[in-house]
């Protein structure tokens, strides 16, 4: 209605209300008099205004948050595919967690899910229902503050604009609105979008519904005040009928705030019929069968109960009769999990290929594909494999190489620990995609204050050993702790920085680089390197744990002389990783595992020579036939401040 029209209505309001006032002041008059029944007749166009008043009037329809959303909702060509009309029945799943979002009567709602079920875009679905439908004071907090502007511009605005119902409510031209990229004003309430990271976001801001998005990835605090999360809450401590809705993809098991919700919640799953028998069951991975040698083939899923297999397109079209069912049905807040398999938006070839992607890197000792898979494909939590490693597995892997040095080794490198009445060493040799051998682990006795021994580890380190067919392989590079008996190792290592023979220095916890450029800041002037061991364990464990040979994998000899005997292998699986919780905040850390397990040498050897693999930083390419050994580098790795992966 423009202003015209609201002027025209308001003078034909003041002319009706005349008559009507003069028509009661005669019928009152008259009452005193005599009762009588007075029928008053009304001019045309004064029955045709209050029949408008009356439509304007009139409270909206009862609409659910998907009704809301079947009825109004454009999808706009920057955010969706498929833009036009929204229609809930494409993601069945979508309309029991929007109605309960919707629903007045509910305060919380956590949904855990996999990364395309369409969460955005039934975010969007709840920002426009509180905009239009039922107005109220909205926040939305994402991660940082970067994604809360590329949320307002990519799906927000979008929405808003090609929405008549909301952009006839939200003035997004006028200077003077008060609208900016993360407020949207609108009659009754306000869209306001913040990040986690940001403080200033959280404060002195009343709101009635909280949408908080991918909360596993919001940080421990806002600068200095605290969690994100517990902040945005408390600004919704004036609003009897609050509502609060926490959405992720979960990550890591045990610190996932999102897992932490949804096990607190009704901890409801999507559950379909079967095709054949119609037992309801949610669509699970172990059910998934196809051929691993040729993923042409159709993807199947076997039904739980009576074991007949449908492709993908027989189970999803049972979502139109699917419902969630409840692990914890008396919980007072809503909790909805969803995996890739129910959703319409990402066929099953797609999460087939990635697991099968994940398996062969998790083989090879790389796990991140694997948790990601798990964490967006599945919607689950990612559990560690382990913290240990069991030193019996690793004794059965010992082997009989037929020479001191297998053909395969490519490098041999040395890691020196330092004790008060000998040296310990390990002799590890290196082949492509950094599969190792252990060489010779051997200890060197004498007092460690006198020339003698130190005479004796250099006559080591120059040592050649063989392969099968005689050729001489001679250490590369080696790394001495300075731990103990500093100034001897500084001393030791100045004049043989050319035959990289290193002085390092170990440093733990997370977060440290592995390895850090070298400083002279010593007595003697000697390139010191900076060695974060915790890194370093990490990286030997995920190796460990790789049960085929190639990539990654740690061969050991049989051999009794080479030393890798049962005492090797309890000090190499002698410590163990664990997380605590200190005043809130998680601390990761490497301790050994009991008191049976403290002689540890063996794990810091492994961790020094695979140190001084990376600094030496050779190909660990197989020569071509014909070709001789390839020739040392000369400086070191330049560094940017540390290495990463496996």
């Amino acid at each position: 209605m423009n202003s015209m029209e609201e002027d025209m209505l308001k003078m034909e309001m003041d002319e009706t209300l005349k008559q009507a006032e003069a028509a009661l002041d005669q019928i009152q008059k008259s009452s005193r008099k005599k009762k009588r029944v007075w029928i008053v007749e009304l001019a045309p166009q004064t029955e045709a205004l209050f029949a408008r008043c009356a439509a304007l009037l009139k409270p909206p329809p009862a609409l659910t948050l998907s009704q809301w959303a079947d009825t109004y909702r454009v999808l706009s060509a920057e955010s969706a595919a498929a833009p036009g009309r929204w229609n809930t029945d494409n993601a069945p799943y979508q309309r029991e967690i929007m109605d309960a979002i919707g629903n007045p009567h509910i305060r919380k709602v956590v949904i855990m899910s996999a990364a395309q079920i369409g969460k955005t875009a039934m975010l969007m679905n709840v920002l426009g229902y509180y905009m239009h439908y039922y107005p109220a004071p909205v926040m939305v907090m994402e991660p940082t503050l970067d994604m809360a502007q590329a949320l307002s511009k990519d799906f927000l605005a979008p929405m808003i604009r090609d929405m008549p119902v909301l952009s006839a409510l939200v003035d997004t031209k006028s200077r003077y609105s008060g609208n900016t990229i993360l407020k949207k004003n609108f009659p009754g309430g306000h869209v306001t979008i913040v990040g986690a990271n940001s403080p200033v976001g959280l404060r002195m801001r009343p709101i009635k519904v909280l949408l908080a998005d991918e909360v596993d990835g919001y940080p421990e605090s806002a600068g200095t005040e605290g969690d994100p999360l517990l902040l945005a809450q408390k600004r919704q401590t004036t609003f009897w009928d609050k509502k609060t809705v926490i959405v992720s993809t979960p990550t890591i098991k045990g610190h996932s705030r999102i897992e932490t919700e949804f096990l607190d919640s009704t901890m409801e799953e999507w559950n379909v019929p079967c095709p054949g028998c119609g037992h309801f069951q949610p669509l699970q991975w172990g059910q998934i069968k196809f051929d691993k040698d040729d993923l042409t083939k159709p993807i199947l899923y076997e039904c739980e109960r009576c074991g007949e297999v449908f492709g993908e397109y027989e189970w999803k079209r049972q979502g139109k009769h699917g419902h969630f069912v409840a692990k914890n049905p008396n919980a007072e807040a809503r909790g909805f999990h969803l995996n890739t398999l129910a959703s319409n938006f990402c066929g099953w070839h797609e999460v087939v290929e990635k697991h099968q992607l994940a398996t062969e890197l998790l083989r090879q000792g790389d796990p991140e594909k694997m948790k990601t898979w798990v964490n967006t494909e599945l919607g689950e939590t990612w559990e560690e494999p382990g913290d240990r490693v069991d030193e019996d597995a690793l004794i059965t892997r010992r082997e009989l190489y037929g020479a001191e040095v297998p053909d395969d080794v490519l490098v041999l490198t040395a890691g020196v620990d330092v004790q008060a009445d000998r040296f310990e060493v390990e002799v590890v040799g290196w082949g492509v995609g950094k599969e190792s051998w252990g060489i010779r682990y051997q200890k060197i006795i004498g007092d460690t204050m006198e020339n003698p021994v130190w005479e004796n580890l250099d006559a080591f380190l120059l040592t050649p050993f063989h392969k099968k067919d005689g050729t001489a392989l001679y250490i590369s590079a080696a790394c001495i702790d300075s731990g103990y008996r500093s100034n001897q190792v500084y001393s030791f290592t100045v004049d043989k920085f050319n035959r990289y023979v290193f002085a390092i220095k170990g440093k733990g916890g997370q977060g440290v680089p592995y390895i850090r450029n070298p400083s002279t800041d010593n007595r003697v002037k000697t390139p010191l390197f900076t060695i974060g061991v915790d890194a370093g364990k990490d990286f030997i464990y995920q190796r460990l744990r790789v049960t085929e040979r190639g990539p990654n994998y740690c061969h050991f000899p049989s051999d009794e002389g080479a030393g890798y005997d049962a005492t090797y292998f309890k000090g190499l699986a002698s410590e163990m990783k664990i997380t605590r919780f200190r005043k809130g905040k998680m601390t990761v850390s490497w301790v050994l595992r009991d008191e049976g397990y403290k002689r540890n040498e063996p794990l810091d050897l492994r961790n020094y020579a695979t140190a001084a693999l990376e600094i030496y930083n050779p190909p660990l390419q197989k020569p071509e036939p014909g070709a001789g050994q390839a020739t040392r580098r000369k400086g070191w790795r330049k560094l940017s401040g540390g290495i990463g992966g496996v």
